[in-house]
């Protein structure tokens, strides 16, 4: 299971960032699951809203170990997502199971927070290989250009029983969204349950209320069954994008222009 948190506005993103590892510690938890630490990776996509273009960056070592010496912590961006993991399954470690998982030729980047281990059936294959990448294949088939809430939430409802959430933060070069859905049988709700605050120049959705970013009472629930939509502005100025880090950690850049759309939140329509 896994933490998530994302900013869209005008933003420190060091202030993300270590409300991310504060999260991956289990600092700022307050709910009815067992985990509390997430030391199984983690990773970051942000948008530089310079050139409109979409950076990933993704560490196997836990993040409170690397978050706050890589470069997100220091990114020019308006709009910021991190996922901090704790693998379900033990085999599921390592740098090809570290969020933001991406598919080859395709602009989406997926982050995930639950277990859907059914997923691999919606899609018609034989046996599960990793739930979460199954699992942005059934909800945004590739080719597709834009995530439909209602349609993602009807595909969610027809999930084969097993699963405990299919929280999520899918980013496009236009828009990014967060998925929040968990089965009605779920067993731990509040762990998979999601907040968000709006400051005067940004809003924070987050796993947890981090008191670090706003007081416990600026944080609201977001409703079961939503689909937050963030719409990005057009890039104002073209720049080249930066090299990839070498190392135990990886970065890699998507870049396309994003479309004329507002800049601080879209729909929340459950």
């Amino acid at each position: 299971m896994c933490r998530l948190i994302l900013a869209s506005g005008t933003f420190d993103p060091a202030d993300i960032v270590a409300a991310a590892v504060q999260m991956s510690r289990g600092l700022t938890a307050d709910h009815d699951n067992a985990t509390t630490v997430h030391a199984h990776g983690w990773g970051a996509v942000w948008r530089d809203p310079g050139s409109g273009a979409l950076r990933a960056h993704r560490d196997e070592r836990p993040a409170a170990e690397s978050a706050p010496d890589s470069p997100v912590a220091t990114a020019r961006t308006d709009f910021l997502a991190i996922h901090v993991r704790n693998a379900t399954l033990p085999e599921n470690r390592g740098p090809a199971f570290t969020h933001p998982l991406e598919r080859p030729g395709d602009p989406w980047y997926f982050m995930h927070n639950g277990y859907l281990p059914t997923a691999y059936r919606g899609l018609g294959l034989a046996a599960s290989a990793f739930d979460s990448a199954e699992y942005f294949d059934y909800l945004i088939p590739p080719g597709t250009e834009r995530l439909d809430e209602r349609t993602a939430l009807a595909r969610l409802r027809a999930l084969e029983p097993g699963g405990t959430s299919g929280n999520a933060v899918a980013v496009h070069p236009d828009r990014a969204h967060l998925v929040h859905w968990s089965p009605p049988d779920t067993r731990t709700p509040r762990f998979f349950a999601m907040r968000r605050t709006t400051t005067a120049t940004a809003q924070i959705v987050a796993s947890e209320t981090v008191p670090a970013l706003a007081p416990p009472a600026a944080w609201r629930p977001v409703a079961p069954g939503t689909v937050l939509t963030f719409p990005f502005t057009a890039p104002t100025t073209e720049r080249t994008p930066t090299c990839p880090s070498s190392g135990a950690a990886s970065s890699t850049t998507s870049t396309s222009p994003a479309s004329p759309l507002r800049t601080v939140p879209a729909s929340s329509r459950a």
